[in-house]
């Protein structure tokens, strides 16, 4: 059995779906406990104990930063862990800034789930980050790349190639069981299309440009659902009549939803992974996705849904315009099959399990024997 110690900067969005099927994994096996930030995070909906919850004073300004590094210099001596596994880029900018002169240190897992150099910056941040994140990798015994896509990019920007592995994130089975019988959290036309978007109304997400087609054409036979709401920044957008704000839909909820739409759209600007299409999967519904990152590993264009060229948003017109209900729950029954093969949570966490066990055998003596001998 290991001491594993979870550090997060926030658990809301994807990465709390993550979270909550690893730690629910490990918690039955290891001795596991969660860093996170105090600020927009909502540890009650993961699969740990409470008092394994530990907090971080954070929010992303630099006025944070030395406060948020010092609390976890603090908490991380506490526990003593055998492993420190760390989700996203702030989080791992400041655990490995304060390892990055220590002899002795646990074990470091590192997933950034999603690049920062692969965002919609100017070539300049891009190479800065690379930079960053090729300094910090020195002081990182594993990277975890959450697609094809993020692996690929990474080694074309000198990410450590002998220190990485592609793990696809997975979720559980939809807990079905808890629905009310015959209740639907929404009701949209029987006749028509409901397509659901989810996530956040922000640029990353493509938001903008979902809104932007759905403004610029009538699809009269299509009603569009949007759970979510700004996180990182608010804006003031133009609705269209047949959109529908549901606000944030919590994790426990999403199924509910999504077993009421038609169709799942992903529009992102960029997207390390995107969980919310294979949550669609998982529930038999197709996803109409761009063509970033990730995106295009999951869903297979005709089969599962449909994949658009970003900067052609004509191509997600289109799509809208010619959906109808048999294609697309033929092509649900197709996403569930896909799901059943490669989405499934056992599978991503074994991986992680055999990756923590690889990673310490590579630098022997750095974790004591006795933390693996239960992997």
């Amino acid at each position: 059995m290991a001491r594993i110690l979870h550090l997060s900067e926030y658990t809301k969005g994807g990465v709390e779906t993550h979270l909550k099927e690893v730690l629910g994994y490990q918690s039955d096996r290891h001795d596991v406990y969660l860093l996170v930030s105090a600020f927009n995070s909502d540890p009650s909906s993961l699969r740990i104990s409470p008092e394994r919850v530990l907090t971080y004073p954070y929010k992303r300004k630099p006025a944070y930063f030395l406060r948020a590094m010092r609390s976890i210099r603090k908490t991380v001596k506490a526990i003593d862990p055998d492993i420190v596994h760390v989700h996203g880029t702030f989080a791992g900018l400041f655990l490995r800034t304060l390892f990055f002169f220590k002899r002795r240190r646990p074990l470091v897992v590192y997933c950034a789930h999603g690049w920062s150099f692969l965002m919609d910056a100017v070539p300049w941040k891009r190479k800065l980050y690379a930079w960053a994140e090729k300094a910090m990798s020195l002081r990182t015994d594993a990277i975890i790349h959450i697609s094809n896509h993020e692996y690929e990019m990474a080694m074309r920007y000198g990410l450590p190639e002998g220190k990485s592995t592609v793990v696809y994130n997975g979720v559980s089975d939809a807990n079905s069981s808890a629905w009310p019988d015959g209740a639907t959290p929404f009701d949209g036309p029987s006749d028509g299309i409901n397509l659901l978007f989810v996530g956040r109304f922000d640029r990353q997400k493509g938001f903008d440009l979902l809104l932007e087609v759905f403004n610029e054409h009538r699809f009269d036979n299509v009603r569009l659902f949007l759970a979510g709401e700004s996180v990182l920044q608010q804006r003031d957008f133009a609705y269209p009549d047949n959109a529908v704000k549901l606000g944030w839909v919590s994790n426990a909820d999403i199924d509910r939803y999504m077993s009421a739409c038609d169709a799942v759209v992903v529009p992102s600007r960029w997207e390390g992974f995107g969980i919310v299409a294979i949550e669609a999967l998982r529930n038999k519904k197709p996803v109409i996705a761009s063509n970033r990152g990730a995106l295009p590993e999951i869903v297979r264009h005709g089969v599962n849904g449909y994949v658009f060229d970003f900067e052609k948003k004509e191509e997600l017109a289109d799509i809208v315009r010619r959906l109808d209900k048999r294609t697309l729950a033929r092509m649900g029954e197709a996403g569930g099959r896909i799901f059943d093969a490669k989405f499934r949570s056992d599978r991503m966490n074994k991986q992680i399990e055999r990756l923590y066990e690889s990673a310490a055998e590579r630098i022997a003596g750095a974790v004591p024997a006795k933390a693996m001998n239960d992997v």
